[in-house]
């Protein structure tokens, strides 16, 4: 039985994963997962409030993270560049969940209410960057159009680290900017 906290969460995430893998998202309760975990269904509930969040928990930290880099970022760069460096930031989130990462992706590709819970944190994740960008001066419609922008990009560059890891994720991430700014008609760094 998991003792601490962070050890109960890590199991009953693990738990999750391997049943929606195996029974699909729709089939598995949240009994079940608790069981697999070894813990109760009541220790489920304190760590996450539905079957769903055990997919998506880490949205607030990652939230909350990006509003800090991109405040925190340096003066006077342009909001592209701005962008890039609040996302090398926070890449570290992802990295240190690799192995839940893949695998988390099969099963939202595979449940259409999960693609539909993952567009609604994207959502709030794209808000709250064009906000911090906002509070840095950045006019309100180009904010939201960087915001969305950017959050495509990082979405791409973690979808390229996980079907090609012979890369760092900073490397895709780089890639994935560079691409955006190709379309954009801006070139380098």
């Amino acid at each position: 039985m998991p003792r601490s906290g962070a050890e109960a969460r890590r199991r009953l995430q693990q738990a999750a994963l391997e049943l929606y893998r195996e029974r699909g998202f729709d089939q598995t309760t949240t009994a079940e997962i608790a069981a697999r975990a070894g813990v109760n269904e009541r220790t489920f509930f304190r760590h996450f409030p539905d079957k769903r969040e055990v997919l998506f928990s880490g949205e607030a930290e990652l939230r909350a993270a990006l509003e800090q880099a991109v405040a925190e970022a340096p003066d006077g760069l342009p909001v592209l560049d701005l962008l890039l460096h609040a996302f090398r930031e926070v890449k570290h989130l992802p990295e240190s969940n690799r192995p839940f990462a893949e695998p988390r992706l099969e099963v939202i590709a595979a449940t259409p209410a999960l693609r539909e819970r993952e567009l609604a944190k994207a959502a709030a994740i794209t808000e709250a960057v064009a906000q911090a960008l906002r509070k840095r001066g950045v006019a309100e419609r180009q904010a939201m159009l960087a915001a969305q922008a950017g959050w495509a990009a990082f979405h791409e560059a973690i979808a390229a680290w996980i079907a090609d890891s012979s890369q760092s994720l900073d490397d895709h991430l780089l890639q994935a900017f560079d691409d955006l700014r190709a379309l954009t008609g801006h070139s380098g760094r």
